[in-house]
């Protein structure tokens, strides 16, 4: 230790000699002079390799020291083997606290000897060195208290291993989640696109919860005014309209942008009556908002197709219903919503 000072190295040593001192009581092998004495009072058992001395969850008064060969004591789970030679011992817990569950298997990997110390050895010890058995148990306390210590640290990290997969694992579900949900919705306006209709109508088929009500809608003259005031404002009209549909879509129904200027509100449980309410008060919503506009709009008259649908049919049928109302309502002006009917004129 050149360079050192004399207190540098005093400090040293002082932390190795502790160091050292701690690692000797805490490791479980006893010292020529513990051997010997316990020798005296402990009783000699032979055992062939992989015989078993005793079980994870047996209850066990007994101590074992080993005299020659290696046992192994296996804690289960993923926890590393410990493998025990020459005057080490295991299974004092049980000597010490009496009818104690084992917390491992205990088996011979070798031809083993041991001496095996029961509760009555364990007092004719205590009387014959009184000052050495004191010694022994408290390292043996010492040992204890660093086993649960490594065993919280490493319940610790596991608790962290775990903390961090499932982070990792939310994260993932998050992500997955917020993918199948941009799949099914329109980026402009936060309704939902054809695809997401076309899963919803799937789900309704396999449940047989069939939707009741349609209302197919288009912005009057939408392409004016992309022409005369820009996409930027055309996109504002389209958001406004989105936000009316959203705000009358109960939980279950449907609010979805087709394409374009053109949107549609699937309704699942109504009758004629209350879906025409329903799109009185989308018009009534719109004309609203037109009177309150500045220069640059922000929504647009619209029409509106309604109808009914027929538990029996499909998409196709529903839609080809709803489009014809629409067809007849822009016909007619637009600025409207017009229920289907079978006199309508077909749309080209």
């Amino acid at each position: 230790m050149a360079g050192m000072s004399t207190m540098e190295t005093a400090c040293v040593d002082e932390s190795s000699v502790a160091a050292t001192a701690m690692a000797e009581i805490v490791h479980a092998v006893l010292s020529p002079a513990e051997l010997a004495l316990f020798a005296q009072f402990g009783r000699s058992r032979q055992f062939a390799a992989g015989e078993v001395l005793f079980l994870r969850g047996d209850h066990g008064q007994c101590m074992y020291i080993v005299v020659s060969g290696i046992a192994d004591l296996d804690f289960g789970e993923d926890l590393v083997v410990k493998y025990l030679g020459p005057n080490e011992f295991f299974g004092e817990l049980g000597l010490l606290i009496g009818d104690h569950r084992r917390s491992a298997d205990a088996r011979a990997a070798t031809e083993l000897e041991v001496l095996e110390l029961r509760p009555a050895d364990f007092q004719r010890l205590i009387d014959h060195d009184p000052g050495l058995v004191a010694y022994f148990l408290r390292r043996t306390i010492m040992r204890v208290v660093s086993s649960e210590q490594r065993l919280i640290g490493q319940l610790r990290r596991r608790n962290h291993d775990l903390e961090a997969a499932l982070d990792n694992l939310y994260s993932t579900t998050h992500q997955l989640s917020h993918t199948q949900a941009l799949v099914r919705t329109d980026e402009l306006t936060g309704l939902s696109n054809r695809r997401g209709l076309t899963l919803t109508l799937q789900q309704a088929h396999r449940s047989g919860r069939h939707p009741q009500g349609l209302l197919l809608i288009d912005c009057d003259r939408f392409k004016r005014i992309n022409d005369e005031h820009g996409h930027l404002a055309g996109d504002r009209v389209l958001q406004s309209v989105a936000n009316i549909l959203r705000s009358v879509a109960k939980e279950e129904d449907v609010a979805c942008r087709l394409g374009g200027d053109e949107f549609c509100l699937l309704v699942a449980q109504t009758d004629a009556a209350s879906l025409d309410r329903i799109a009185a008060f989308i018009l009534g919503a719109v004309q609203g908002l037109r009177e309150r506009q500045s220069e640059a709009p922000r929504i647009c008259s619209i029409s509106i197709g309604v109808c009914l649908l027929d538990p029996g049919g499909t998409w196709n049928d529903w839609y080809s219903r709803a489009d014809g109302a629409l067809y007849e309502a822009k016909r007619l002006g637009g600025n409207r919503l017009h229920w289907y009917s079978v006199s309508d004129p077909t749309p080209d």
